[in-house]
């Protein structure tokens, strides 16, 4: 069998996996759980076949295209392992009628002439205030603006910021002479595929402004792509940990200075419109403190302590460890910002699998093992879903936790200390002339 026919096998897996969840009669949780991880599988396949195979430009355009086309046909279906989306409805729906978002939970009297069949009935945690950032605020204002209490506008917004980050992966290839071919392994990745155009989960939006923003500093563009990197830290803040990555390539204290503040002024400013009336960071607070699910390092932690505090504040130090490790080694600059959001996801007391999208997106440019095993093992994730809506046992097993993280951990390893991928290819960012 030719490398070309292996890719065209592997890529007819996955498309067909995927819209096998319109065609299947079953349960739309199992149809979910099969797709995602039969296509995790064939994800694995179709990388090994990326990186052996030379492809041409049209091939590559005409497989992007045919991934944005799986992702429209989801646009107008409900989410199905996810309810996120209704919390983001129902926080566009209060501020567009006028109120401050942070003010009130969903179940609030206040807020009880804005309810409906759907919302906030279908919220999760109702009793809870919005954990959401005020730049995710004001796009769920608009995209209620644009389909009210249905998720195609959602999901079309998402559909634009996905095709942003492919033709930012694109635009940063060019800079590093990196083959264009590599994107697939971003636009048919299952991952952000599920999480985004079925599940319309706000990370989406953060990518591209994460992309953009290694661009743009790559082309010595520093106030844009520090905006950008703030902005991506406003919808989620997991690019908070390459900060620093930047902070030490800097020359200057000035140009160190200019890495710490700016970012912090774009997400700090925000709150301007919304912290005389209300406070902005209750739900933030909850969340940080209270939740948990799928943390490797945390699980066994708190099983030892048998104390959510103490667990969290162990897998902190331990990260900050591991962080200041690889700040100040060797590594080049790719690797670390790559490595940073690795270890973050690691140590993190919860691990969704959307979070994983952030290293999905970063897989094409480090073209890591680690990153691609992790974009295909997260969809186990999905058993605990299925478990919980199928028998309301929400409990997620050892195992599947042990199978998920395992290979990754052993990848990371081999990675950073046995055998690292060559980057010797000039893939290296710049600081800013002298």
């Amino acid at each position: 069998m030719t490398s070309i026919i292996r890719l065209v096998i592997s890529i007819f897996l996955l498309i067909t996996g995927l819209i096998s969840i319109h065609i299947l009669n079953f349960d739309p949780m199992i149809n979910y759980t099969f797709a995602f991880i039969f296509t995790s599988l064939a994800f694995i396949w179709f990388a090994w076949s990326i990186f052996k195979t030379a492809i041409s430009k049209n091939f590559i355009y005409l497989t992007v295209a045919v991934s944005l086309l799986v992702r429209i046909s989801f646009i107008t279906i409900d989410p199905i392992g996810s309810d996120d989306i209704y919390r983001y409805m129902w926080d566009g729906k209060v501020q567009s009628n006028g109120f401050n978002p942070y003010s009130f939970a969903p179940d609030a009297k206040e807020l009880k002439n804005l309810h409906t069949l759907l919302l906030p009935g279908s919220v999760n945690h109702p009793g809870m205030k919005t954990p959401y950032l005020p730049l995710s605020q004001w796009i769920f204002a608009a995209c209620y603006q644009i389909s009210g209490e249905a998720v195609w506008g959602y999901k079309l917004f998402l559909l634009f910021t996905e095709t942003a980050a492919i033709i930012g992966l694109f635009l940063l290839f060019a800079q590093f002479k990196i083959p264009d071919k590599h994107v697939l392994l971003y636009a048919l990745c299952p991952l952000p595929i599920i999480q985004f155009a079925i599940d319309a989960h706000l990370d989406g939006i953060g990518l591209p402004l994460l992309i953009f923003g290694l661009l743009l500093y790559k082309k010595k563009n520093f106030l844009p792509a520090l905006l950008l990197l703030g902005l991506s830290i406003s919808i989620k803040p997991v690019a908070a940990v390459i900060l620093p990555v930047l902070f030490l390539n800097e020359k200057s204290w000035k140009e160190r200075l200019e890495v710490a503040v700016i970012p912090v002024l774009v997400v700090g400013l925000q709150f301007l419109p919304y912290i005389f009336t209300a406070n902005p960071f209750d739900g933030l607070i909850t969340f940080a403190k209270n939740w948990t699910f799928n943390g490797f390092v945390f699980t066994p932690a708190y099983l030892y302590f048998d104390n959510n505090q103490k667990a969290r504040l162990l897998c902190a130090i331990l990260l900050g460890i591991a962080l200041l490790f690889l700040y100040f080694g060797k590594k080049q600059f790719t690797d670390k910002i790559y490595y940073s959001i690795l270890l973050l996801l690691i140590f993190s007391p919860v691990v969704h699998p959307w979070y994983v999208t952030w290293i999905a997106v970063l897989v094409p440019f480090v073209q890591r093992w680690s990153g691609i095993v992790f974009a295909a093992t997260i969809s186990l994730t999905s058993l605990t879903v299925l478990n919980y809506k199928l028998f309301g046992n929400w409990d997620q097993s050892v195992i599947v936790l042990v199978i998920e993280y395992l290979p990754v951990v052993v990848l990371l390893i081999y990675e950073l200390f046995v055998k690292p991928f060559d980057t010797s290819d000039g893939r290296e960012f710049y600081s800013r002339p002298e």
